[in-house]
């Protein structure tokens, strides 16, 4: 058994939807399980049609059309999507009425994307002769905590959703992002989760492998917007594909490979649009190339947090207060450094103003304190990095060529990536210096990679 995932992008019209049906066909002998994302921007305007209705606009009216568009293209009954419209409808009503929307109602109204888009390509596949069913991954079994808008799965949960899938009589097609709570509410896993899912259920069924189908030809040496040079990497390690999800790799959910990882299952990222490429294997095999490294990542509109405290005040107590509370105001932490008497953090991801004014009040308690909005971090990863001498050496060099200034720096217990902090106005340079740094020598080594097995 495999499991084939299939992104927004890749279900954004009936013609996309229809040349992924014509994929899972292709791979009927290996009895996949399909797990798919909302058709296109979808779970985008169903977030906007939810803040919409607090404000006083309660019409459906987009996303109605939207759906039954595509149900007319793919020539299926509209009797797939219309009962969950009208559902869909009733809610925004409930939330314009009340003028208020909860984290639990928007996990309900986000969840209508991944649902509709299940039944519509289910129904595609039938009219194809090839029995489906959609399936709501949480009436399979798939159950989180209550953290709405991030909700992470219960353990032992497995067993159940492999007991859902053993049905041999139709080919599953299973809702991403999707789950339900202790109290049976329907959770989400974040945005881009449905990539999680759909190791969740690989891991499950104990698949041959995940494949991840999207819109990019795999997981590239950088970002092709940032540097049209960027290059398909033919295989990382799963150590190595967790560094780049968590600096800012698009291509994976942070927690995609974590299920994956633990059954040893390889992750492959392909090209719905160009089937026939390789595109990238994420498996348990560290892989060195001559290059410095694989991959340049980045993560914009972080925050770089300052605390300036009087040395009676060691480093350990001001972090570890520190941490307290910014947790207390739901701040996450990325990198942190220290010094004898400052402490510097760099916040996961961007944080309205209220966020950080609190923030700045609570941590004033532990000394001076400067916010500084607009900060990215860019990251180096890679094997070849682990215990190599003067690498920092040459990455500094090559930002510095560009008149860049890391204010701060981070090299991980692992010795696999290099993380700089630098303005958002710098990220393009930096990008660019890194992966310069990165190709040189690729002709030489392009051969080398030809030629070099992937190890399991």
């Amino acid at each position: 058994m495999i499991v084939m995932k299939f992104g927004g992008s890749s279900l954004g019209s009936a013609a996309k939807i229809l040349h992924c049906a014509d994929l899972v066909a292709a791979a009927a002998h290996r009895r996949p399980v399909v797990v798919v994302s909302a058709c296109g921007k979808t779970t985008n305007g169903l977030d906007e049609l939810a803040q919409s209705a607090v404000l006083g606009d309660a019409s459906t009216d987009i996303v109605v059309q939207f759906h039954r568009d595509l149900a007319a293209e793919l020539e299926v009954e509209t009797e797939q999507v219309d009962p969950l419209l009208d559902e869909l409808a009733a809610l925004i009503r409930g939330v314009h009425l009340l003028g208020e929307l909860t984290e639990r109602t928007r996990d309900r109204i986000l969840s209508f994307g991944e649902r509709m888009s299940a039944r519509l390509f289910s129904a595609t596949l039938t009219r194809k002769g090839i029995p489906a069913q959609a399936c709501d991954a949480f009436d399979l079994g798939l159950r989180t905590d209550g953290q709405h808008g991030n909700a992470s799965p219960l353990a032992g949960i497995e067993e159940d959703i492999k007991e859902a899938l053993s049905s041999d009589k139709f080919l599953p097609v299973v809702t991403g992002f999707l789950g339900r709570s202790p109290e049976g509410h329907i959770t989400t896993l974040g945005r881009s989760g449905s990539d999680y899912s759909a190791s969740i259920v690989g891991a499950a069924i104990d698949a041959e492998e995940v494949q991840i189908w999207t819109d990019v030809d795999g997981v590239m040496t950088c970002d092709p917007s940032v540097d049209r040079r960027a290059q398909s990497l033919p295989v990382l390690s799963f150590e190595e594909a967790s560094e780049l999800a968590y600096y800012g790799a698009e291509v994976l959910h942070p927690s995609t490979i974590v299920p994956a990882v633990r059954k040893g299952i390889p992750v492959w990222v392909k090209n719905t649009a160009k089937p026939e490429e390789l595109g990238t294997c994420i498996d348990g095999a560290a892989r060195v190339t001559n290059r410095i490294a694989k991959s340049v990542v980045y993560k914009e509109d972080v925050c770089l947090i300052t605390i300036s405290t009087t040395r009676l005040m060691s480093a350990v107590r001001v972090l570890s207060s520190a941490f307290t509370f910014l947790d207390a105001q739901g701040i996450g932490i990325h990198l942190a450094t220290t010094s004898e008497a400052t402490v510097s953090m760099v916040t996961d991801r961007p944080y309205d103003q209220k966020q950080l004014d609190a923030a700045r009040e609570a941590l004033s308690a532990l000394g001076d304190v400067v916010i500084e909005q607009e900060r990215a971090v860019v990251c180096v990863v890679g094997e070849e990095l682990r215990g190599q001498v003067g690498v920092l050496g040459r990455i500094f060099d090559a930002i510095a060529e560009r008149g860049i200034k890391a204010r701060m720096v981070s090299q991980s217990a692992s010795e696999i990536n290099v993380a700089l902090l630098v303005g958002n106005d710098q990220v393009e340079k930096a990008v660019i210096a890194l992966h310069d740094l990165l190709l040189a020598g690729a002709d030489q080594q392009s051969e080398a990679d030809a030629e070099m097995p992937i190890r399991r």
